[in-house]
């Protein structure tokens, strides 16, 4: 397993994307889930999956994303999210490699690997009480942490050029020239908002370089 840390916006999921790429698994999918980004009670169902009418709502089965997963990646991107009972459960299937659809009595075998990523400090959580000890060490065999891109100078400019470059191309526009003056003003700021801002800031500039 691998733990990827590092503030919103620095390409956690493009770094869990390119080791599954340079894995032995590159050929299977890498599936990935925002636990923050689903409500409490219906992770579990997006996770292990659930039998048709084990809750109001279940009018079919629907196999869950970790056995979609079976061969591949799973990526649980904001893994520090996970309320307290699903990370038992998460503790468990890490253990044994083996899922209990929500209604079913029996469990499922499968084998992925698990990428998690986090922009909370989790030794932090695991202090106040909100996330397990047991499942931290589970999952932190390999952490990689992503600075964020104001201590990453020589990677502004370079991934400035690669965004105008390739929206640019996607329009079918001609490349707009990032000159010396913006060059400098890239290197000054200090990026809050990361990769994914100087991303929508080259998107901005194209969109107002077209309109004239």
């Amino acid at each position: 397993s691998v733990l990827l840390t590092g503030q919103s916006g620095t390409g956690k999921e493009v770094a869990a994307r390119s080791l599954h790429m340079l894995s032995d698994r590159a050929d299977k999918l890498v599936v990935p889930i925002n636990c923050g980004a689903i409500p409490a009670d219906m992770i579990e169902s997006e996770l292990f999956g659930h039998l048709k009418g084990a809750f109001t709502g279940a009018s079919r089965s629907r196999e869950g994303l970790m056995l979609h997963a079976d061969g591949g990646t799973m990526f649980l991107d904001e893994v520090g999210e996970l309320p307290l009972p699903l990370q038992t459960k998460l503790l468990r299937v890490l253990e044994d490699r083996r899922v209990r659809p929500v209604g079913s009595e029996r469990e499922v075998p499968f084998d992925a690997r698990f990428i998690f990523a986090t922009n909370a400090d989790l030794a932090k959580r695991v202090e106040a009480g909100t996330f397990r000890a047991d499942l931290y060490f589970r999952i932190n065999v390999i952490q990689i942490h992503l600075p964020p891109l104001r201590e990453r100078e020589d990677d502004v400019l370079e991934l400035a050029d690669m965004f105008m470059r390739d929206m640019t191309q996607q329009l079918g526009m001609p490349a707009v020239p990032i000159d010396d003056r913006a060059q400098t003003a890239l290197l000054r700021y200090d990026w809050p908002g990361n990769i994914r801002e100087l991303r929508n800031l080259i998107e901005r500039t194209i969109m107002h370089s077209s309109l004239g």
